[in-house]
Formats: C-alpha cells, sequence, structure tokens
C-alpha cells in the first residue's frame, strides 16, 4: 500500500472516531441539560404556581388599594423558604420626573432599621468587644451619675432601660424634630441632662427612639468607626449594596421614593435629618427580600449562621418576652409571628415574620395614604386563607348587665396609664371625648350598654367594680376590650389655688404656667403651647396629651407625663 493510501485510510478512520467523539459529547451535554432541567423545573415552576389568579388578583387589590392613579405608592413581597412568591411595584417614586417605583428604588423604612443596628451590637458581642450585661456608663460617664442601678446594653436593646425617648422631649420643648438638622450627638446632648429616667432599669418596657441611637454611639466607642461606616461593612457582607444608614442628608444616594401627604393635593417636604440607628434607613425592597432569604437560611452571607439565627430570637425572656434585638414578638390570630413596624412622616414600613413557617411579608411606602401595618396583615389574611378565622379577643359584651342612667356615668375615666375618656351631656346627646381624636356621639344599645352613632361596633359597656367605682370597657373588632376606672374623687378642703403658678424643668428648660378658670378647669401652657387643663382629682390633671400630678397635695413640685416620657420633674418658680 502506497503512504497515500495508508494516509486516506488513517485520516478516514480518525475522522469516524472524531465524528464519534463529538456524537458521543453532544449525547452527553445533551443528557446533562436533561437532568439538570429536570431538577431545577420544579423550582422554576412553583415560583410560578404558588399563587392561584384569585390569590393573585387578591394580593394585587390589597397592595394597590390606597395607590390611586398619579399617585406615590408601594413596593411589597412575600417569601416563602427562600423563594419570592409574590412582589409588587406601584404608584410614583418622585413627581420632578414622574419616575416609578421599581426594584432599584430606597425607601427609609425608619424604625425597621433597629433589627440592623441590633445586628452590629450581637457582631460585636460575637467578637468579644461588647457583653450584654456592660453598663453603658462605662462608655457614657457622664449619663445619669444619681442612678445607682445598672443601664445595661441589654437594657437598650429591649427598651427596658427607662430613658427617656428624645423625640418626645423635643415634642416637649416645642420642637418639629424634622425641621432640625440635629445628628446622634445632638441627642447625646440632650440625654445628659436628663437627671432622671421615666423608671427604674429592667423594671418594665418602654419603647424608647434613645435606646437604639445610643447603641449607635455605643458602636462609635467601641469601633472607632463612625456608625455609617461600620454598618455600610456590615451590609456589604450581607450582599446588601442599596442599604445603608444615612447620617448625611446631603450625601444620600438615590434614586429615592420621596415622602408624600396628600392635603388635597400631593405635598412633600425637604429630608435634612441625620440621627441614625433607631431609623433613617435607606433601602430597596430587593434588598430586603435578600435579608429575609438570609434568615430563612437559603441565601448566606458573610455573617455568621449562629448570628443571624440569634438575631431573630428573644434577648432575655426574663426581662422582656415582647421585644427582642430590634423586634416586636406577639401572636397574630393565633400564629406566632414577628414583627415591627416604622413611620417617618410619609415613609412608612411593616415587616412580619410567621418563622414557624419560614414565611415574611414586607410593605415599603412613600405615601401619607397607605397603611402598611394594615396591608400586610390583610396579605397576611389572604395569603394564609386567615378570613374567616375568629378573632382571639371578645368584640362585644357577653350579657347585658344592669340599667344605668346618662347621667351616672358622666364624667372622667382612666386607664393606668392615665389614658382617657371623658363623657359629657352635650344638646341632650351622650357624647365621648378623647384627645387626639373627634368627639363621638352615642346611643345607648341595652341597659349598660352603648355604641357609636356612626360605628356601632365600637361599643361601651358601664358596670360596677367590687370597690363600687364605675367602670367603662371599649370594645371593637380591631382590638382586645380594656378598661377605664372613673377616680372616686374627694373634693372636701381642696384649694384650687395650689395648682396656679410657673413651674420650671431644669433638664429640659420648658416651663409650665397654669391659671385657674374655675374649681376643676385651667389654663395650661407648657413650653409656646396651650392646653385646657382639667382637674380629673386634686392630685391630676390632664392637659391634652400630658397628665400633670401633684404628690400628696405639695405645690412646690409638679411631674409630667406624656406618652414615652414619664415623671418629668417641675419645680414652683417663686
Amino acid at each position: 500500500m502506497s503512504v497515500i493510501s495508508r494516509y486516506e485510510t488513517v485520516s478516514a478512520a480518525s475522522k469516524c472516531i472524531f465524528a464519534e467523539k463529538k456524537n458521543m459529547r453532544f449525547h452527553q451535554i445533551k443528557y446533562s441539560l436533561i437532568i439538570l432541567l429536570v431538577f431545577l423545573l420544579p423550582s422554576l415552576l412553583s415560583a410560578q404556581s404558588k399563587l392561584s389568579p384569585l390569590l393573585q388578583k387578591q394580593l394585587d387589590s390589597i397592595a394597590t388599594q390606597d395607590v390611586p392613579p398619579k399617585a406615590p405608592g408601594i413596593a411589597t413581597a412575600i417569601i416563602q423558604k427562600g423563594k419570592v412568591v409574590y412582589e409588587k411595584y406601584a404608584g410614583i417614586e418622585d413627581f420632578t420626573d414622574s419616575s416609578r417605583i421599581g426594584v432599584h428604588t430606597r425607601f427609609n423604612i425608619a424604625s425597621n432599621g433597629k433589627q440592623f443596628t441590633a445586628l452590629a451590637i450581637l457582631s460585636l458581642i460575637e467578637k468579644k468587644k461588647l457583653q450584654l450585661t456592660d453598663d453603658i456608663r462605662q462608655y457614657f460617664p457622664s449619663l445619669y451619675p444619681s442612678i445607682k442601678r445598672p443601664i445595661t446594653v441589654e437594657n437598650l436593646l429591649t427598651h427596658t432601660s427607662g430613658i427617656r425617648d428624645v423625640y418626645d422631649l423635643w415634642s416637649l420643648q416645642g420642637l418639629t424634630w424634622w425641621k432640625q438638622q440635629f445628628n446622634n450627638l445632638h441627642v447625646l446632648e440632650l440625654i445628659q441632662k436628663q437627671r432622671d429616667l421615666n423608671f427604674e432599669p429592667g423594671a418594665k418596657y418602654l419603647y424608647s427612639n434613645s435606646n437604639y441611637i445610643l447603641l449607635a454611639l455605643l458602636i462609635e466607642k467601641v469601633t472607632g468607626q463612625t456608625f455609617g461606616s461600620f454598618t455600610k461593612e456590615l451590609f456589604r457582607q450581607l450582599g446588601m449594596h442599596q442599604t445603608s444608614f444615612e447620617d448625611d442628608h446631603t450625601k444620600i444616594k438615590g434614586p429615592i421614593a420621596r415622602a408624600y401627604f396628600n392635603f388635597n393635593t400631593w405635598t412633600t417636604y425637604s429630608w435634612i435629618w441625620n440621627v441614625c440607628g433607631d431609623g433613617n434607613l435607606f433601602t430597596t425592597l430587593k434588598d430586603q427580600i435578600r435579608w429575609e432569604k438570609i434568615i430563612q437560611g437559603t441565601v448566606h452571607a458573610g455573617i455568621k449562621r449562629p448570628i443571624i439565627r440569634k438575631s431573630q430570637q428573644l434577648v432575655n425572656p426574663s426581662i422582656s418576652k415582647q421585644y427582642g434585638y430590634g423586634l416586636e414578638f406577639g401572636e397574630y390570630r393565633g400564629i406566632k409571628y414577628t414583627f415591627h413596624e416604622g413611620a417617618t412622616g410619609a415613609w412608612k414600613a411593616t415587616t412580619i415574620r410567621f418563622p414557624e413557617r419560614s414565611l415574611s411579608m414586607i410593605t415599603l411606602t412613600n405615601t401619607g395614604k397607605s397603611i402598611p401595618s394594615q396591608q400586610t396583615r390583610q396579605m397576611a389574611d389572604a395569603f394564609l386563607s386567615l378570613q374567616n378565622t375568629t378573632t382571639s379577643f371578645l368584640t362585644q359584651p357577653i350579657k347585658t348587665g344592669n340599667f344605668v342612667n346618662e347621667s351616672e356615668i358622666t364624667g372622667t375615666y382612666l386607664t393606668e396609664n392615665n389614658f382617657s375618656f371623658q363623657f359629657e351631656r352635650i344638646n341632650e346627646q351622650l357624647v365621648l371625648k378623647r384627645f387626639g381624636r373627634n368627639d363621638v356621639v352615642l346611643e345607648r344599645e341595652s341597659a349598660n350598654i352603648f355604641h357609636q352613632k356612626n360605628d356601632p361596633a365600637f361599643k361601651q359597656e358601664f358596670h360596677l367594680s367590687e370597690q363600687g367605682e364605675m367602670l367603662v370597657t371599649a370594645y371593637y373588632t380591631t382590638h382586645a376590650p380594656y378598661t377605664l376606672k372613673r377616680p372616686v374623687v374627694k373634693w372636701d378642703g381642696f384649694k384650687k389655688e395650689i395648682w396656679s403658678g410657673q413651674f420650671l424643668n431644669t433638664e429640659t428648660g420648658v416651663t409650665i404656667v397654669l391659671e385657674s378658670i374655675n374649681e376643676k378647669n385651667y389654663t395650661v401652657k407648657i413650653g409656646e403651647s396651650a392646653y385646657k387643663g382639667i382637674l380629673v382629682t386634686p392630685q391630676l390633671m390632664l392637659a391634652g396629651s400630658y397628665v400633670l400630678h401633684m404628690e400628696n397635695g405639695i405645690p412646690t413640685t409638679l411631674y409630667l407625663s406624656g406618652d414615652r416620657v414619664k415623671r418629668i420633674q417641675f419645680i414652683r418658680v417663686p
């Protein structure tokens, strides 16, 4: 055989072998793709087939219920077992360019940022740079020198420190906080002036934003970094690249969902706030979805898994069973869940988690019209088919009691925290008055039960206590019943002049001026704000949302309490 013939024979054989190998590779690739598709198809389909058309329509209706055309709106999602089963964007991001809310839109989620401040604290505890039992005066020795009991990191995390809320203190001073350019050092300066607490550390729970601002300042003390830079690295480790605490409003990067109120027209305002740790966290729904996947364990981050798990637990159940690491704990329609609300003007946000079902729901808004706390729970009702679930509390009295005359039930009723109902007879009608709410005309329903004329579901049941005090229990469909008591008062020997005068609080620089109108009514001026004062007992007066208390009729000292500030001492000015 010639050389050419042998070459042609070998060449032909090589081509056959090459063709056969090529064919084998093709079949192997084809087989591999089929196997891969077999494994991926169920997960790909499940993400699309989780929701029935009816449920999809129902959720869309809930999400957009307060998003009319050409209005600001929402971003919302449901995440289950690491998969996004529902995601919706609606409304305008910014009217200046008519841009619409989308996957890259950043919202201020306000107090929902507390969970990340707590996570930063946990990371420092894991590195043994902090302990839960540390007294914060180790780092801030000028705080509360007269308070003997420790004020611990644990107290700050769980809102059991007793430290007054700076927002309420600013309000008392007549300051509209969001019109200021305050930062965390301004907060520290105000807290350093406070000599007293709302209560002894660890004695009770009372939500106070001051706690988490102090935690942010503590992080700076321990790390030598700014809170913003330290948490920026935290978010990098979490893969949340569009999320950051903003301590300089001039450097906030967009696109931002501007916050809008509606007073006959959509109105926005300039954001110049620099305080953070308690909130002022800007983020996207995309990043918040990633965070939920990290919590659910389907996405891994650069933070150790035990720290993530711990962040979703109570700090110390013996101190607080209702608040943990930036999260509230409770039950929704009989199902255990964790949650948090955030509100900064028209920016509002809600996160709820059902850990046992590996289920999370998030709603972010930039509209004052929307109520995400309500909408997100409506989504839970729809998704978990809870619409027909009976409530876990009474929504109306069980039975009718003894007959009461309207003249017998007028007066002022108080809860233990001095929340008040005032019942008066006006133009032959029984009227309920509450601070900050419209007056309500009541109608008799039965012998001792009345209801709101325009909303019969709001019921009031009058009955006597074992001590003979008149009580009223309020019922409604959205909250558990609560009871208020009309104090039994002895006015013998009371002199109205002891309440008149001027009183000063040196911690805030605020003055209270009281002038008597008649025996039980006063004009009250707190700073620059004027109120009508109603004397409920010789020792207790209501003035707007505040309660003024004079212990044992001692006319030299007055104590003021509000929502998140208690027993602020005012001394009579000679």
